[in-house]
């Protein structure tokens, strides 16, 4: 039987001394960035959240959609809230509730929670990624710059229909 070498592993050359080096210092310089784009780079967008009973929340959208619906599309209400007002969507598998049609321009308070599970707000083609959990009320700023229609989908996987889960953002002048 023969036993391993003492030394089984080979000392590293020049080259590869230089190298690890190199990443080292890359990997200084990105943690170094991170909190630094947090506070000068405006990456991140602007949350305040609050406790909130699910069916309470439901509630809540429900009288919302009793008093701004203006259309239904594949019947899913259509609100027009009062521009500068506070707007709220609800996320359930595998439907959003309801579609907001906003004016350009306006600021708005949008309210997004959960009835059921996790899911994740994304405003596309604009970055706007936001997590919707059950028991959360996450409230955004946000305000329409472009007319046109947005597309609002679920980027947390909630289940066998979670590619249903599409809805828009409707923006008028």
């Amino acid at each position: 039987m023969l036993a391993p070498q003492r030394v089984w592993w080979q000392p590293l050359s020049r080259m590869e001394r230089s190298w690890v080096i190199v990443a080292f210092v890359l990997c200084l310089f990105f943690t170094a960035m991170m909190p630094f784009w947090f506070v000068v780079g405006r990456q991140n967008v602007p949350v305040t959240t609050y406790r909130v009973d699910p069916k309470v929340y439901e509630q809540v959208v429900n009288d919302f959609i009793a008093e701004y619906k203006v259309d239904e599309i594949n019947g899913i209400p259509v609100v027009e809230p009062p521009p500068g007002g506070e707007i709220y969507m609800l996320a359930r598998q595998w439907q959003w509730s309801p579609i907001l049609k906003l004016k350009k321009g306006e600021t708005y308070k949008l309210h997004l929670s959960s009835t059921d599970i996790l899911h994740g707000f994304s405003l596309q083609p604009t970055n706007m990624n936001l997590m919707v959990m059950p028991g959360y009320d996450y409230v955004a700023e946000i305000t329409p710059t472009q007319v046109g229609e947005y597309a609002i989908v679920c980027n947390e996987y909630c289940g066998i229909g979670h590619h249903l889960m599409v809805t828009k953002l409707i923006v008028t002048d």
